[in-house]
């Protein structure tokens, strides 16, 4: 398979698809600039290396054809200050206007095209229009972790038209290696930390891991599915009753691969779903009536810090408590500062999934642990174990 590193861009024209779908605010500016930093070096290599770089992405989810909000001519200001060079931009990603666009490229270019998803023939996958995007480049790469569950035309259908001439940029690479490292080839004892709000997003990905950790921790407002099940009382806290059985599988799953489960003993709960509602720290299998756990008490935070520290590798996925309010953010902020601390004593630790992804910066340790993994639901699927289109499509 070919390789960024070692291949010659001279004189070439790098179709690269990047994951520029990022938030913007009214003035359409970004307020969330981590996609892009992370195309940075993809872009950068192939510029060293004497090539031109033709970028395609998506934003949001236009609904029928081209929508200004949508335009990622928003991105192009961002995109120049972060590279310290003009990047050009091209009004259509595919027909006469694009390729009159990339056919003037100069080694050193950088042009941005109009957004993928004002074609519905993207999302279908449509080959006739993966074949007329791959007639603007000389090489595919694909640098879209956060897509790469999709099979989508421009993930996974257009490399058949580059048979020998396609490769991962230095994002998906990273992204594979790195959950490979947690799921292939951990250093021990491997530990995964599951929180967030439902059991039922989260089976597959429990299910698949288990014969893999040693420890599962169990956090946030999912954990109130399996203390009900194993009888505690929770009073008003979040509970999917049509799940305690598959809890208690799972539970007994666990115990019979010898997996150590770690489940909150106290809550800090509240009287209602508020910033500033009366709170006081319970037992977690005896929440009075009407009171919500909402956070994790400072006995559990014990146990699980206690985890953590011994883990040599750590998959973390879903916040412990409501950490969007402050008043029930503590938890969640002292598991990623454990989370930072043992990626400093040498554990590798990797951070995946929306809201983990957003506590790890909220709190000030992304760059404190091994690896922030920027594709939500391609992270979770390649953990479930699924194959992933655009990932099969660049190694076929």
């Amino acid at each position: 398979m070919l390789s960024l590193d070692t291949y010659s861009f001279a004189g070439q024209k790098a179709l690269v698809r990047v994951d520029f779908n990022v938030p913007l605010n009214d003035a359409f500016q970004v307020t969330d600039a981590t996609r892009i930093n992370a195309a940075i070096p993809t872009i950068r290599k192939i510029i060293q290396s004497g090539g031109a770089v033709i970028l395609m992405s998506h934003l949001g989810r236009p609904k029928s054809g081209p929508e200004d909000k949508f335009s990622l001519q928003h991105i192009v200001k961002e995109l120049s200050q972060k590279l310290g060079r003009e990047v050009k931009f091209a009004p259509d990603c595919i027909g006469p206007i694009a390729e009159t666009a990339c056919r003037h490229l100069q080694p050193g270019d950088v042009l941005l095209l109009e957004n993928l998803r004002f074609y519905k023939e993207e999302e279908k996958g449509d080959e006739e229009f993966a074949r007329k995007l791959s007639l603007l480049g000389d090489i595919y790469i694909n640098d879209a972790f956060g897509t790469a569950h999709r099979e989508h035309a421009s993930t996974a259908v257009i490399a058949k038209f580059f048979p020998e001439k396609k490769m991962f940029g230095y994002v998906m690479r990273g992204e594979i290696e790195a959950i490979d490292k947690v799921m292939l080839n951990p250093a021990r004892p491997l530990t995964a930390l599951m929180g967030g709000a439902k059991v039922s997003s989260k089976i597959a990905i429990i299910e698949n891991i288990l014969g893999k950790v040693n420890h599962l921790i169990l956090g946030g407002g999912m954990t109130f599915t399996f203390i009900k099940a194993l009888g505690g009382k929770i009073g008003a806290s979040l509970v999917e009753d049509e799940q305690l059985e598959l809890a208690l599988q799972l539970l007994e799953k666990a115990k019979a691969l010898g997996v150590h489960i770690h489940l909150p003993v106290d809550a800090l709960c509240a009287d209602k779903f508020s910033a500033d509602a009366n709170t006081q720290i319970c037992d977690v299998r005896n929440i009075p009536d009407g009171w919500m756990g909402l956070d994790i008490g400072p006995e559990t935070l014990k146990d699980f810090q206690r985890v953590i520290q011994q883990s040599g590798t750590i998959l973390w996925n879903g916040p412990v408590g409501v950490f969007e309010m402050d008043a029930f953010a503590e938890g969640t902020r002292a598991i990623a500062n454990s989370i930072a601390d043992a990626t400093k004593n040498g554990c590798f630790t990797l951070v995946g999934g929306g809201d983990s992804v957003a506590a790890a910066n909220q709190f000030g340790v992304a760059d404190k642990v091994s690896y922030v993994s920027t594709g939500g639901g391609a992270l979770l699927e390649y953990i479930e174990g699924i194959e992933l289109p655009g990932v099969k499509a660049i190694r076929a």
